[in-house]
């Protein structure tokens, strides 16, 4: 039979072992309490137009696509379509010809977000679209200032003379609509987010009820 101190030290020496794998595997993960949460980058996204002249990793916008498609959709339909430019000449294009996408010019990238309106309803529900391509682009922010980038949703629908233009430069079929174009970068600098909490916009169960909100 062996020496019980020598099974008990072995023991404790194992212990120790699992115990800092465990906390590396966590450091290496991200799990740790420091990391930003979900609330965190909703409450510190704000819109960025100055870039630097980094540019953006292709794993990175595979994220910023993947979190777009990771949106909610009506009836699942996930009418949601992207235009990836990462062309100088159409982004000097864009910043040249609207006057709310001059960031363009300096932009990394953009992604143009489009509805395709073969894969929406008919009837009175066809313009869920809308609703659906919104729901990506606002992960689509909220992702690219959680990788450290930064980025402005700029509308296109439903101003019909930049829906043509758009539809025209990047030779878009007839069913696909340009709903707005999101510039992406890196951040020239540190951005500070806008406080919008205002209590007095909120209403319980009808609209001439409200309730004491604390700030």
């Amino acid at each position: 039979m062996k020496n019980p101190t020598y099974l008990i030290l072995l023991l404790a020496i194992g212990l120790v072992f699992v115990s800092y794998k465990w906390v590396t595997s966590s450091q290496a993960t991200g799990s740790t309490e420091t990391k930003p949460t979900t609330i965190e980058d909703i409450m510190t996204r704000t819109s960025v137009r100055a870039y630097s002249d980094r540019k953006v990793e292709s794993e990175k916008i595979d994220t910023l696509l993947r979190a777009a498609m990771a949106a909610p959709s009506a009836g699942n339909k996930q009418p949601w379509r992207f235009i990836v430019i990462d062309d100088r000449n159409t982004l000097d294009w864009i910043g040249e010809n609207f006057r709310t996408m001059t960031m363009a010019k300096n932009a990394a990238l953009a992604i143009v977000m489009c509805g395709d309106l073969t894969a929406t309803f008919g009837g009175d529900a066809k313009d869920y679209w809308i609703e659906d391509v919104s729901a990506a682009s606002e992960n689509l922010l909220l992702a690219a200032h959680a990788i450290g980038l930064g980025a402005v949703w700029c509308g296109i629908y439903p101003q019909t003379e930049r829906v043509e233009q758009f539809s025209q430069q990047l030779h878009l079929p007839a069913d696909i609509v340009p709903m707005a174009c999101i510039c992406i970068g890196y951040p020239s600098g540190p951005t500070t987010p806008k406080d919008k909490w205002k209590p007095e916009y909120i209403h319980y169960n009808t609209w001439d009820s409200v309730r004491t909100i604390l700030r």
